[in-house]
């Protein structure tokens, strides 16, 4: 007994002390630990992989879509199929969608984003914000396992890029001069400018012909202003006189020579002090943050010299009354007196703007009083009676012009650039009627109107001798536009720096004419038992055919002051000088 107890103690020793099996039994516990591990670790830098993929071809989507703004969804959708994403459904805003092993779900945001570092990272994309020049985009897929399938789900990789790009255009809105009267735009000029101006009509037309690089002439300025080591919106956040505007104009490079000696000319005839704030004349938006000299690529920004200083030249005067008399100067008027008052644009809107979409410029608001009297020639109307005066006294006001840039597309590159601008005339309103002298340029209060002298008349006959009765009357007369009209530049209207204008719909023939024969005449027979009908139904023919014979050049007259300070009846004149869709950027 004690030795078969010994030799099973001995025995069970042994086997414990003996351990050449101890590597195989331990190898066969931990294999499966083992294998799981390793699996785990191939299907995690698997993941890790794809999800760095996935998050590439987000961002290529992204960029691609921030240019192609418009069609951002659809770019998205390319974008992933071209790179190996075929199969993918599109979650809309608000709803929830689960990736499939066979369907990745994508959902496209378009936006605004705001680069200022004053805002949060996070809250720099506001999703839906209009005008978008942004767009987010995010990624759902379910991630591929190659050797822990059978022991758990496969998980959701989700990737999200937002990118930018930046469209601008340079554009303004005003109107052409259809023809140059040296002596008027003299006459005008130097009331706005306080000065005695005496240029030629060859002078007037370089100036419309010259096209002044604005930011060249920033930088003119700034050196006039003393102002260095500062940005374009550094010049443009200043205030200058008109004559110091003209001088740094004059010194831009390239100027004709003849326009360049009428700019001097100008400046030094400007005796207006007053500072006009020049971001209320140009706004260079993303522009202006470049230092002085610096030029932005694929951006030219331009405008006509005499649009440039009839512009400054309003701002100088503005809300004051202009007051010009141009004497006999008018075929067919044997006096003319013009009176001119111009509003400020509504928000201060710039003349000129660098900007993104959504961008506007508007025209100032300007009325116009125009008092003359007409030569006569043959007084003798028969039956007794003479016409002895014919005055014309009319009134034109005109709303602000506007120009809204409502979108920039580049299909198939900087070529294929377009660039629509959304442009409004001003709503223009016309009297033959005297006005309300005070409130003529209170522009916050519409004008007052009343019946007007129109005709200065003498009766002899056999018991009655008149040496003098008034034919009072008034006519009024308007053009509207309710609906903006949308006008497309391409890359050659661009480059050519193309005008293109719209007009009101119902403008059918001349304003001065519109409001003759819209003209109501009445007659004080001042009781002596006149035979009113018989004596109008004489006068207003008479009359009639006088003012007729006047209103071509008096619509000139008008339509030349209007365009001088940068508004037209019924129309509005917009270019395009310069624009860019941007360049595609991740910016989160």
């Amino acid at each position: 007994m004690r030795n078969s107890a010994g030799g099973l103690m001995g025995a069970t020793r042994r086997l414990i002390a003996d351990r050449r099996a101890n590597f195989a039994v331990m190898t066969a516990l931990c294999t499966p630990v083992a294998l799981a591990l390793t699996a785990f670790a191939v299907d995690e830098g698997s993941l890790y992989n794809e999800r760095r993929a996935a998050q590439s071809i987000v961002d290529l989507a992204a960029i691609t879509a921030a240019g192609h703004i418009n069609n951002a969804e659809q770019a998205v959708l390319t974008t992933l199929k071209d790179n190996g994403i075929t199969s993918v459904a599109v979650q809309q805003e608000g709803t929830t969608v689960a990736p499939t092993a066979s369907k990745a779900v994508v959902q496209v945001v378009p936006g605004r984003y705001s680069g200022v570092s004053s805002i949060a990272a996070g809250s720099r994309f506001e999703a839906g914000k209009l005008p978008h020049n942004a767009v987010q985009v995010s990624l759902k897929k379910q991630g591929t396992l190659y050797l822990a399938a059978s022991v758990m789900a496969p998980p959701v990789i989700g990737t999200t890029a937002t990118a930018s790009a930046q469209p601008e255009a340079a554009f303004s809105v005003g109107s052409r001069l259809a023809s140059v009267n040296g002596g008027i735009l003299n006459a005008l000029l130097g009331g706005l400018l306080g000065g005695n101006i005496s240029l030629s009509v060859m002078d007037y037309n370089s100036l419309i012909a010259a096209d002044v690089d604005v930011l060249s002439f920033t930088d003119a300025l700034a050196t006039q202003l003393h102002l260095t080591g500062v940005t374009y919106s550094d010049v443009l956040a200043s205030k200058a006189t008109v004559g110091q505007i003209a001088t740094a104009m004059a010194n831009v490079p390239g100027l004709d020579h003849t326009a360049k000696l009428a700019l001097q000319t100008m400046a030094s005839s400007a005796t207006n002090s007053v500072k006009i704030p020049l971001s209320q004349f140009i706004d260079l938006g993303s522009v202006g943050k470049l230092g002085l000299g610096q030029k932005p690529a694929g951006l030219s920004v331009g405008a006509s010299a005499m649009s440039m200083l009839t512009a400054a030249a309003a701002l100088a005067n503005g809300t004051n009354q202009v007051a010009v008399d141009l004497g006999a100067t008018i075929p067919g008027l044997t006096s003319t007196t013009l009176s001119i008052a111009i509003g400020e644009p509504p928000q201060a809107s710039p003349w000129l703007a660098v900007g993104e979409l959504g961008t506007v410029v508007r025209t100032a608001q300007t009325r116009i009083k125009l008092n003359a009297s007409v030569t006569v020639g043959t007084p003798n109307l028969g039956g007794g009676i003479n016409l002895l005066a014919v005055n014309l006294p009319l009134n034109v006001e005109v709303a602000y012009a506007e120009a809204k840039l409502t979108d920039i597309s580049c299909p198939t590159g900087p070529s294929s650039i377009k660039v629509t601008i959304a442009a409004q005339p001003g709503v223009v309103a016309a009297h033959l009627a005297n006005s309300n002298a005070s409130g003529f340029a209170d522009f916050t209060k519409p004008q007052s109107f009343s019946d007007a002298e129109i005709a200065d008349v003498s009766i002899k006959l056999l018991l009655i001798n008149l040496n003098l009765l008034q034919i009072k009357g008034s006519s009024a007369f308007s053009v509207t536009n309710t609906a903006p009209t949308n006008l497309t530049f391409s890359a050659t209207d661009i480059a050519s720096k193309a005008t293109k204008t719209v007009s009101t719909k119902n403008l059918t023939q001349s304003l001065s004419t519109s409001l003759v024969n819209n003209l109501s005449l009445t007659v004080n027979a001042l009781g002596l038992g006149l035979d009113v009908t018989a004596l109008l139904g004489t006068v207003k023919p008479a009359v009639t055919t006088l003012l007729n014979g006047v209103t071509a050049p008096v619509d000139d007259l008008v339509y030349n002051v209007l365009a001088t300070l940068g508004v037209h009846v019924g129309e509005a004149d917009v270019r395009v000088t310069g624009a860019t869709c941007g360049r595609s950027v991740l910016v989160q």
